[in-house]
């Protein structure tokens, strides 16, 4: 996936992090389980009480690969470039997500043929 100059910066500074244990090369590592082993963090008791918190209710976090999609073609990008971002393997899943205004495509008409 290609991340923009920030976000690899971001990243760099988060493997640096001191507080980072020696034993993952995880970015958001969890605690070690029973086993001993060190996973990822679970995200959701987080997530759940943010969306508690906010008032907001039926929002899964997949909803937001889904709102990012349409709103890459939105400003332009096209399929192949926002296939390549998301990860959609096939235009048919790519266009699953993507969903278009009519009054988007009017104004991108407009613009195009004048």
């Amino acid at each position: 996936m290609p991340l923009t100059k920030q976000a690899t910066v971001v990243f760099r500074v988060a493997i640096g992090n001191p507080v980072r244990p020696l034993d993952t090369d995880l970015i958001f590592w969890g605690e070690p389980g029973r086993d001993g082993i060190r996973r990822s963090y679970e995200f959701r008791p987080a997530w759940s009480r943010t969306l508690k918190k906010a008032g907001i209710e039926g929002l899964r976090f997949h909803d937001l690969r889904h709102e990012a999609v349409s709103r890459l073609v939105e400003v332009g990008l096209g399929d192949q470039e926002v296939s390549a971002i998301s990860g959609h393997k096939s235009m048919q899943m790519l266009k699953r997500y993507t969903h278009l205004r009519a009054e988007d495509l009017v104004e991108r008409l407009d613009q195009v043929i004048g």
